[in-house]
């Protein structure tokens, strides 16, 4: 798609797609953009601004269909397809990710972790065996790997972010405590768990003044 989109836009595509998943769960086959407005708390303006981005799916008198437009949505997310991810840090953040059988669900599938720690190396985790580090570079080299997750120490993971650039890695998730600046080839997710703890202390101490643009 060559027509630049908004990010906002982007970050509520998942919300959309999650709905829709329990529309369907549920039986509902069809729903206008007002009715879905009132259960996601977006106005039905801005749903049918952020849908028109990418094609016309509704239609005036009739609203959505409900499994079209959730096809639509995972087609436009990537998620029809199947990417192989590896956890470089195979803590407890690493461990509960592999855990998560969600990600499988989606497409996201772990296939290896990797670590310095001896006591850990050897290990699996649901089916999922933890490398010594040391044998990261081969491992890249010699397997299809799209996402490589991050979960070490900030000291280490600019380190090990250019030698997973470097074996040709294209998508990084980021759970290290440090921005990672990646060239322009490079897509990076940051994120960081303490920023969102820290945005709920403040929502929690002020509350009434807060105005909730978030969707």
């Amino acid at each position: 798609m060559d027509k630049k989109i908004s990010l906002a836009v982007i970050k509520r595509l998942p919300r959309y797609y999650r709905y829709l998943g329990d529309l369907l769960d549920n039986g509902i086959t069809r729903i206008s953009s007002k009715d879905l407005s009132k259960r996601m708390n977006v106005t039905a303006s801005q749903i049918r601004q952020d849908l028109n981005n990418f094609g016309c799916f509704g239609q005036q008198g009739y609203g959505y269909n409900v499994e079209l437009l959730y096809d639509e949505i995972k087609k436009i997310l990537g998620i029809n397809k199947q990417y192989n991810l590896v956890i470089i840090g195979a803590g407890n953040i690493g461990q509960a990710l592999v855990n998560y059988i969600n990600f499988q669900k989606r497409g996201f599938n772990f296939i290896a972790m990797f670590d310095v720690n001896p006591r850990l190396i050897g290990m699996t985790i649901r089916g999922i065996e933890i490398y010594d580090i040391d044998t990261l570079e081969d491992f890249l080299k010699t397997h299809n790997v799209d996402i490589v997750v991050l979960t070490l120490p900030k000291n280490n993971a600019v380190k090990v972010s250019k030698i997973i650039i470097d074996c040709g890695i294209k998508g990084i998730w980021n759970f290290s405590h440090v921005d990672l600046k990646t060239p322009p080839n490079v897509v990076v997710e940051n994120i960081h768990l303490t920023d969102s703890m820290m945005t709920l202390s403040y929502k929690l101490n002020n509350k009434d003044c807060i105005i909730d643009d978030e969707y």
